[in-house]
């Protein structure tokens, strides 16, 4: 559970400087939002869901969000008020003005900046009662939450399996996602088929892209945001402008590394995507890290995805890599619910093999009851592949 309420508070005054940074990620926030600021200073800077001293971060510091995302490392990225604030402005100066829907949780990066843009916009968000009071995502609370938005422009932000979980559900839920001016959807990649049910459906979205370490989305549908600046290089998808992260606390090593400065001064965040940027717009293809090696070969576990994804059956499939005792690693679908698996992979490996590769072919197909998610709504990859390798040697 968290209060909204506490935390937009909490908010307003780290960004405006009056009150001490907001240390996010992982836990519930309610409490600590709600301290009383002289207690708050007086809190371990380490303890998930306080509120932590500007004297214990760098200055300017507004909030720290740590996320261990799908690899399992933590990292806590130290953002100031001229970030979060940089970006909120540059997204409503694109949008416009309005009042949000809070379907994220606020704790990480894509739910803050729903209260960071409500601040902005001078709105207050209406709450998903998954997110103030917990419980499972429903389309009928979604409905009920849109009418309470009243009248005027209106967002959200959503990640995939939630706009598919609406789409899903009934014409009601479809029309309420109509009723948006945009939806944004981020935290993975988009799969073609369920872009194309949206569109036929009426609904506005927008694609994000954007990290913790850019205080959010900095790219809307592959052009960058005002002042956000894209480069390649060696092949990785580079970040710069006034969205990005000061660092990670207590980590300068890491900080260095991520944020190299350029000869011109220029400071710069290493996204650890592979992509490139033609006519200004980015397009990603995948992890850099994200490779098996199958037979000698890399395979791009990212690119095989999205091969997968557009095979009706799999739109929300996961690939993940699993030892092969032949080929050294070999790749495996992970699918929620029952399918044919045997004509579900049969189509999967056809149609990587003619968009990727033959070496690239899914050799495996494993179901789950459903998806597990991180709190961030992505898919948790790292349960995934141990729940394909248990299936495997199971020979389930």
């Amino acid at each position: 559970m968290t209060d909204v309420a506490a935390l937009t508070r909490a908010l307003r005054a780290a960004l405006d400087g009056s009150g001490p940074a907001l240390r996010l990620g992982g836990e519930p926030v309610a409490a600590a939002a709600a301290r009383p600021q002289e207690n708050a200073r007086e809190q371990d800077v380490a303890r998930e869901g306080s509120l932590s001293s500007r004297d214990d971060l760098l200055p300017g510091a507004a909030a720290v969000i740590t996320t261990s995302g799908s690899t399992g490392h933590p990292k806590s990225v130290v953002l100031s008020a001229d970030a979060l604030l940089a970006s909120a402005r540059a997204t409503v100066g694109l949008l416009g003005a309005g009042r949000w829907l809070l379907a994220l949780t606020p704790t990480y990066v894509a739910g803050l900046q729903v209260l960071v843009r409500s601040v902005v916009s001078g709105t207050e968000p209406v709450v998903l009662p998954s997110i103030a009071h917990g419980g499972r995502f429903a389309a009928s609370d979604v409905i009920e939450a849109t009418d309470a938005l009243g009248p005027g422009p209106r967002y959200t932000a959503l990640v995939p399996t939630q706009l598919s979980d609406l789409l899903d559900a009934d014409a009601a839920a479809a029309r309420a996602l109509a009723s948006f001016d945009a939806v944004l959807i981020g935290g993975q990649a988009l799969a073609p088929a369920l872009a194309e049910r949206a569109a036929a459906a009426g609904v506005r979205i927008v694609r994000t892209y954007g990290s913790s370490e850019t205080a959010g989305g900095c790219v809307y549908d592959g052009a960058p945001l005002d002042g956000v600046r894209l480069r390649v290089e060696a092949g990785e998808v580079q970040v710069a402008g006034p969205t990005l992260a000061d660092g990670y606390l207590g980590d300068p090593a890491l900080t260095a590394a991520v944020f190299p400065v350029d000869a011109y001064g220029v400071r710069w965040y290493r996204t650890g995507d592979a992509g490139s940027v033609d006519d200004g717009m980015l397009r990603i293809t995948g992890r850099i890290d994200n490779v098996i090696v199958s037979g000698g070969v890399n395979v791009s576990l990212d690119r095989v995805e999205r091969a997968v994804r557009t095979v009706p059956a799999l739109v929300a499939a996961v690939v993940v890599g699993v030892p092969d005792a032949r080929w050294g690693e070999a790749s495996a679908i992970v699918v929620a619910g029952d399918v044919d698996r045997a004509a579900a992979l049969a189509a999967a490996r056809a149609r990587v093999e003619a968009e990727v590769g033959g070496v690239a072919r899914p050799a495996h197909l494993v179901t789950v009851d459903e998806m597990p998610l991180l709190a961030s709504g992505k898919p948790d990859r790292r349960a995934l592949a141990a729940h394909a390798r248990a299936a495997l040697s199971a020979g389930t």
